[in-house]
This record gives structure tokens, sequence and C-alpha cells, in this order.
């Protein structure tokens, strides 16, 4: 009886609890702010948009502003460089720009100028298309399309940028340079069939004043001789 007495009596230690064991370990703490952490791939759309931007910044052009001694030099649909601080040293030219080649509204605005291009040389400008495709899409547009003038390529959208139409994305517009470098009207938007009729509406404007200014001169100059 002794014994059993003793056993009863005996002190029990408690079974150590299972849940505790069984809960899962602590998160580790969060490292610092960058450290460890991996890099952000760009996606497809914030590469491409990074690769059109253009290399070096260039002052916006305005009417008034001119052409030369901009130092931007673009390939044209045969790969030839075109300077573009020169192309009115000589002649009057017509800039109109498309968002991509080859695309409905594009070639209808392309197509209307090319139906109007002897216009414009009549009147002593140079027609050029200016987008930010590469050259070899823009010489099968021109061959497909029977294009007859140039086609500027600037997919870095240095020009683009200079004339305010657009970092990612180009805006359809044209610009009207009178000879010598000089911008006397710009459009920007302006619907694919309506730009090569506004073009030539300004360039008939801008015929107008030079007429005007020169008739002023000889009169001038007649008074002159009058009083002599």
């Amino acid at each position: 009886m002794a014994r059993k007495a003793a056993a009863e009596t005996a002190t029990i230690e408690p079974r150590r609890s299972t849940r505790i064991s069984s809960q899962p370990a602590p998160k580790a703490k969060r490292k610092a702010d960058g450290e460890g952490s991996r890099v952000k791939k760009k996606t497809k759309k914030e590469a491409d948009d990074s690769d059109e931007l253009p290399q070096e910044t260039v002052e916006q052009l305005q009417i008034g502003s001119s052409l030369a001694g901009l130092s931007i030099t673009l390939p044209n649909q045969n790969g030839e460089d075109v300077e573009i601080g020169t192309i009115a040293s000589e002649r009057g030219v017509v800039l109109f720009l498309v968002p991509r080649a080859d695309t409905p509204g594009c070639t209808q605005q392309a197509c209307a100028y090319r139906d109007a291009y002897d216009k414009f040389t009549e009147a002593g400008y140079d027609v050029y298309c200016l987008s930010a495709d590469e050259p070899g899409k823009q010489g099968k547009w021109k061959d497909k399309k029977s294009l007859p003038y140039n086609l500027l390529s600037d997919p870095k959208r240095a020009f683009i940028s200079a004339l305010g139409a657009g970092t990612t994305k180009t805006s359809r517009s044209h610009f009207v340079f009178a000879k010598g470098g000089v911008m006397v009207d710009k459009r920007m938007p302006v619907k694919p069939a309506d730009s090569f009729k506004l073009a030539l509406e300004a360039i008939h404007k801008e015929s107008e004043k030079d007429e005007g200014g020169d008739k002023e001169e000889e009169d001038k100059k007649d008074e002159g001789d009058d009083g002599a």
C-alpha cells in the first residue's frame, strides 16, 4: 500500500504542448529598401517609348523660327542623309507629318500631296513627308503609292519633337517654311483630306505678302525717282 500511495503522490510532469511547435516559423524581417531587391524589368511598350525619345534636346520651333543652322540630319527612304538646316535654303518647303506609313489615314494624306504635287513645285516649294518609320518601310510605301517626294525617317523623333509634334506618338500635322527656312504656317492636328489644301492656302498668302512687299518697294523707288 505504501508503494501505491507513493506512486499516486508523485509529481507528474505535464506533457509539452505540440501547438507551439506546429505554428509556422516567423517571417524573416524585410530587408531595407533596395537591399537585395530585384530590378523591375521594363515592359516592351516602356522600352519602345524610351527608345523613341530624342537623343538631344532641340528648342521647339514656332512660327517665325528658322530651319537655318538646325543641326539635325535624317535619312530619306533610300538611306541618303538630308540636312534639315539646309532643305529650305533655295526653295520653300512643305513638311507634312504622318503617325505611321502605309496606314489608311496617312495614305490618304500622302496621296493628296502626291496629286497636288505640281501645284507645290510650281509655287516654288518642295514637299517632304516626315515620320518615325524606318527608311525601308518608307521606301516600300513610296513605291506602292508612287509618291513623288522624299520621305524622311526620324525614329528617334529629334526633328518631330523639335516641331512639337510628339515624343512618343506623331501628331498628324504640316508645316510651311518660306524660302530661307522661316516657318510661316503650321497646322496641328490636321485632317488627312484637308492638309494639302491648307498648306496651299498658306503658300498663296505668303506669295501675296511677298508681292505686296515688292510693290511697296517699287512705289518707294518711283517716288524717289520723281523727286530727283
